[in-house]
């Protein structure tokens, strides 16, 4: 694979899968980084300042009260904030969504509620003495470019790309399997890992050398057998198979706006 100015620019990080499969991410930069902070925390601080404001017209008696309360207020939103947002939109709060960021976990898949709460309580520390200058200098000599809370959570800040969604994905040529009840709702059961690894295989396989695509989807199609526990159609090569299951996961052709799912770069 090739690799384009912007992706030399901002870094790389591979993945290595148990097929001995390389997937590569783009790394977000310090600038876009800073950019999708900037709008969450301009975001946290309206929120807080509505709250205050609310507040104050209760507390009129009691203002150094009112001050304490504030802070504390400031704080538990500004965790609250990033923990409850990557948790529920995986790995994205609106800032990073509006620059087309988000984090995972170094092995690839998608963080839970334990990698955005890690994260997120070590900000305190990235933040000193101001602006992020112990997190940003982190970043800068990291190698994936992690603060000090990524490294505790294990995680990384990725840039997010469209892609296209093959055409073998809309029209399998097993309609009649994809409308089995049984087989959609097996599909719909897998856990998020082997969700991503299913996706990312579907959605890569083009970037992929022969061989390690042949190894890749040999691999897959069994663990999948076993993961739905069901035989694989027998006139069904593994690529076909695992492109049948990524079919499954995707939503209806009329939800899927302009054929494109986004993913990770």
């Amino acid at each position: 694979m090739t690799d384009t100015p912007d992706t030399l620019l901002d870094g790389t990080h591979a993945v290595l899968t148990p097929e001995y499969v390389e997937f590569r991410f783009t790394l977000a930069g310090i600038y876009s980084r800073f950019l999708a902070w900037l709008l969450d925390a301009l975001i946290v601080v309206f929120g807080t300042g509505v709250f205050m404001t609310v507040l104050s017209l209760v507390m009129v008696a009691f203002p150094g009260f009112g001050s304490a309360l504030g802070i504390v207020v400031y704080f538990l939103v500004d965790w609250g904030y990033g923990i409850a947002l990557e948790t529920a939109w995986s790995g994205q709060t609106v800032g990073k969504r509006a620059l087309g960021l988000r984090v995972i976990q170094q092995s690839g898949v998608r963080i839970g509620f334990y990698h955005a709460a890690l994260r997120n309580l070590a900000r305190p520390v990235d933040r000193l003495p101001l602006l992020y200058l112990v997190g940003g200098l982190t970043a800068l000599l990291s190698g994936s470019q992690q603060r000090l809370g990524d490294m505790l959570a294990g995680t990384i800040v990725v840039r997010e790309r469209r892609l296209k969604a093959p055409s073998a994905l809309g029209a399998t040529g097993e309609e009649g399997l994809l409308a089995d009840p049984l087989f959609v709702s097996r599909v719909k059961r897998l856990s998020a890992e082997a969700r991503e690894l299913v996706l990312s295989a579907a959605l890569r396989r083009e970037e992929l050398r022969m061989e390690a695509r042949l190894r890749l989807f040999s691999a897959l199609g069994t663990r999948l057998q076993e993961l739905l526990a069901m035989e694989k159609p027998a006139h069904l090569s593994d690529e076909k198979w695992t492109l049948l299951v990524a079919a499954a996961l995707l939503p209806a052709p009329g939800a899927r706006a302009g054929g494109q799912v986004r993913g990770a770069a």
